[in-house]
């Protein structure tokens, strides 16, 4: 895909529309907190519309190579779902340093809720925009800006396909600093997991699957110290996801929605 600049990242943005660490938990044991009881159909569209009424916005944060056009199916399923939506398209496609992408994120963010008028925003993050997205949280201050983060295929501990370049004897990774700061037991990601992988009050959910063919191994995208670790075929033995595809599957998206909403996570296989 074609390299853009940091400006790039700016024009992403998409008009509105109209204390212990606690053990990791997987999906099937996740907080319940949020979801209430409701005794009709329509009193629970109505609690939808209250609660959308004051969401917070969502910034979708892309990953390594990953221009704007390729999130904007995520970004329309939450815009119709009633969301205010942007998209932060990585500087230089996310081929540089992590932490200068997560500076950038800073600055974006501050956009946002200066036009958007909301106290907090909810991070989607996938691939590599999630550990853009925990770097900003854990070390620039996000951690007053932002209420959900729910990361997509990220390698939070890194993933041995970043490793392989080298072994296949073409440098580390081929000069792209990005990729050497994802292999595992890279400097940046020992600095970024030292000490607790999700510190409040942040609510962080992490999302994976077994067909992720860049992430591996897969359990390096889940997150330890109390987050919400989902996946999919946990719930769907038979659901087919890869890495991208995490962004445009259905089954995927009905876990964002519950988080947003901070509802029990319970994934429809089924959904398109």
């Amino acid at each position: 895909m074609p390299t853009t600049s940091g400006a790039t990242a700016a024009a992403g943005v998409l008009p509105a529309p109209g204390t212990a660490a606690a053990p990791a938990r997987e999906a099937g044991s996740a907080r319940r907190a949020g979801s209430a009881h409701v005794t009709t159909t329509g009193e629970a569209a109505a609690d939808d519309l209250r609660a959308l009424a004051g969401a917070n916005p969502v910034i979708v944060v892309g990953g390594l190579s990953g221009i704007t056009a390729v999130y904007e199916p995520l970004a329309a399923r939450l815009r119709a779902d009633g969301y205010r939506v942007w998209i932060y398209q990585l500087p230089n496609l996310g081929l540089g340093d992590i932490t200068a992408s997560a500076a950038g994120l800073r600055g974006y963010v501050g956009q946002v809720r200066a036009t958007a008028g909301g106290a907090k925003v909810d991070l989607v993050a996938h691939s590599e925009g999630g550990l853009v997205s925990r770097y900003y949280i854990k070390n620039l201050g996000g951690g007053d800006s932002v209420e959900r983060y729910v990361s997509l295929g990220t390698p939070q501990y890194g993933t041995y396909v970043a490793n392989i370049v080298s072994f296949l004897g073409l440098g580390s990774c081929a000069g792209v600093v990005a990729c050497q700061q994802m292999t595992i037991g890279s400097s940046f990601l020992t600095a970024l997991n030292a000490g607790d992988d999700t510190p409040a009050p942040v609510r962080w959910t992490a999302v994976r699957t077994w067909q992720d063919e860049l992430v591996r191994p897969v359990d390096n995208a889940k997150l330890a110290d109390g987050a919400t670790n989902v996946l999919i075929q946990s719930w769907c033995p038979l659901r087919v996801v890869g890495h991208l595809g995490l962004v445009l599957d259905g089954t995927t998206y009905t876990v964002i929605r519950q988080v947003l909403r901070d509802t029990a996570i319970k994934p429809n296989c089924l959904a398109l």
